[in-house]
């Protein structure tokens, strides 16, 4: 009896002591082929900035589907990584649909919040019904709250591939929602005015977005005139400048003062439409425009970057739609239609950038031509492989809408869109007489970046009643694009120096059931599972038996 007694509290001080010790000597393993539970650096530097608690609401919990399930098992196991890094994090399970009397109202609310719900198909005993899902995680810090989707959607996505891209994008949308809620200093963007760019308003959604991040102000070019030395001035106190859609030449003094901001370190990005070309100018002209060649004196400094914006339109089979009123009165009917003129451009997934991104819409947009030099040159988007090039001028009607299109000249495709510039910028007026003077101009410059996207409209919102919609969401079609989410990388690229942006390329994959095979070997596996165990007690008790009655028998 002693021994027992001793045993036992041998065992009760091993146990404590354990405890004791697992407080202090915290260890987690990550097992996993692709490191899934295993934090990059950067995300690691933003969660360990927190010195006070960082409460996390994932709106996952309750009766969901299994997809979803999934979905909030891995955003728990990631949740919980970053609560191993800094104590500070924690996270709640919410059902915001717990209350039933209260359901509508909920999610009213929700969605005055913008948190869209998720539309889920449930099929159960041959019977479908429609359920909503809210994936989304509210991160409050202090006073502060950042909404974070859990749910990645891309155009033609599987339930499967839906998984995959939610989950690969978790890590950098907790990280990225931790740098807004800590960033203490931030850097500055302006967007430059007085060449007919873009108003504001058409691009409140983008820089509204942007906000999070940076200060936000505006330059008007034709100061240069008057006080070039003090426009530049007031440029370098930016670290990037934003040019959507001028429509009126630069003159050769603002393209030096712009030139010597790129040379001197400061990013841009230029968005340029390089053909004079609108869907209002079709609809007012009866149905068809011309689509004239734009000049923006901008040609040799891109030139001297290595590229070159072609006058031409890119007509693409991968197209986005229009949508064209038929009928009169009451009797009208709004028909979707394709637009080769408004590609729909799939991102390669071969760039921080572009990964995980949805479909960007392009409109009415050139080809960039890339030209030999030292500059590196990195092509983020591209036109699909069926689609070719319309010179101009060029009568645009939509009377092709009524012309099926001959596949056979759709033979030159995959061409540049938008590309990414990096490398030491020198000075296009190097060995060149300079239209003015500058104090303290140069002629060869750090290492730096710029983004060159041949369509203005691409950062362009719609509106409604006046009011900003969300860039990338069209009214008349209701369909999504993947333009701000380019945007918005591309601006964090440019200007990211804690390489957080580089979590975005990291690749995971979820190992999911075949459907197929489980409906095909359903009912081998029911045996397996069922009659396996069955069989191997009773061999077992036959044998246990066999061995009493030999062993006590003698």
């Amino acid at each position: 009896m002693k021994k027992l007694l001793l045993s036992a509290l041998v065992a009760i001080v091993a146990v404590v002591v354990l405890n004791i010790l697992a407080r202090y000597a915290y260890a987690r393993f990550d097992l996993t082929e692709d490191k899934r539970y295993t934090l990059s650096q950067p995300a690691v530097d933003v969660a360990q900035k927190f010195d006070s608690p960082v409460i996390i609401d994932i709106l996952l919990d309750g009766n969901i589907p299994p997809e979803f399930s999934r979905l909030k098992t891995e955003t728990v196991q990631l949740l919980e990584s970053f609560a191993s890094k800094n104590a500070n994090i924690k996270y709640n399970l919410v059902d915001p649909l717990e209350d039933e009397e209260r359901v509508q109202q909920t999610i009213a609310e929700l969605q005055g919040l913008g948190l869209q719900p998720a539309n889920v198909n449930i099929v159960e005993s041959g019977k479908v019904s429609n359920e909503l899902v809210f994936p989304w995680a509210m991160v409050n810090y202090k006073d502060q709250t950042v909404k974070v989707p859990l749910l990645k959607n891309k155009l033609g996505s599987t339930p499967e591939d839906l998984i995959n891209n939610s989950v690969q994008q978790l890590e950098y949308a907790f990280a990225d929602a931790f740098t807004k809620l800590s960033i203490t200093e931030k850097k500055s963007i302006a967007v430059i005015k007085g060449n007919g760019e873009l108003r504001d308003v058409e691009m409140a959604d983008y820089l509204t977005t942007i906000r999070d991040y940076y200060n936000i102000g505006a330059i008007t070019l034709d100061s240069v005139a008057n006080n070039p030395q003090k426009v530049l001035d007031q440029l370098k106190g930016f670290d990037l400048v934003v040019i959507a859609k001028p429509t009126q030449a630069f003159t050769d003094e603002e393209k030096f003062v712009m030139d010597q901001f790129m040379v001197q370190g400061g990013k841009s990005i230029w968005l340029m439409d390089q053909v004079a070309m609108e869907m209002d100018s079709i609809y007012a002209g009866g149905g068809s425009a011309f689509a004239l060649p734009r000049e923006l004196n901008l040609k040799d400094l891109f030139f001297s970057y290595g590229i070159r914006i072609d006058p031409v339109l890119v007509n693409d089979l991968y197209f986005t739609q229009i949508v064209l009123a038929t009928g009169e009165g009451n009797d009208s009917q709004y028909n979707p239609l394709p637009w080769y003129y408004y590609p729909m451009v799939f991102s390669r997934n071969d760039h921080p950038i572009n990964t995980n991104i949805e479909a960007v819409r392009f409109q009415f947009a050139s080809t960039i031509e890339l030209l030999e030099n030292d500059y590196s040159k990195t092509v983020l988007l591209q036109s699909s492989p069926l689609s070719k090039t319309d010179g101009v001028p060029r009568q645009v009607s939509l009377d092709i809408l009524n012309t099926p299109p001959n596949k056979e000249l759709y033979n030159n495709g995959n061409l540049p869109l938008a590309v990414l510039v990096e490398g030491n910028f020198s000075s296009m007026y190097k060995n060149r007489v300079k239209p003015l003077d500058l104090r303290n101009s140069l002629d060869d410059g750090p290492a730096n970046q710029m983004l060159v996207i041949s369509d203005g409209d691409l950062i362009k919102n719609q509106l409604r009643n006046g009011r900003p919609l969300e860039l990338g969401y069209d009214k008349w079609t209701n369909s999504f694009y993947g333009n701000k989410e380019f945007l918005v990388n591309s601006t964090n690229y440019l200007l990211d120096d804690t390489g957080l942006i580089n979590i975005r390329n990291r690749k995971v994959s979820i190992p999911l059931l075949d459907v197929e095979k489980i409906a095909a070997q359903k009912t081998k596996w029911q045996l397996i599972n069922i009659g396996f165990p069955v069989v191997l007690t009773l061999i077992f008790g036959v044998f246990f038996s066999f061995y009493r009655k030999r062993k006590f028998s003698a």
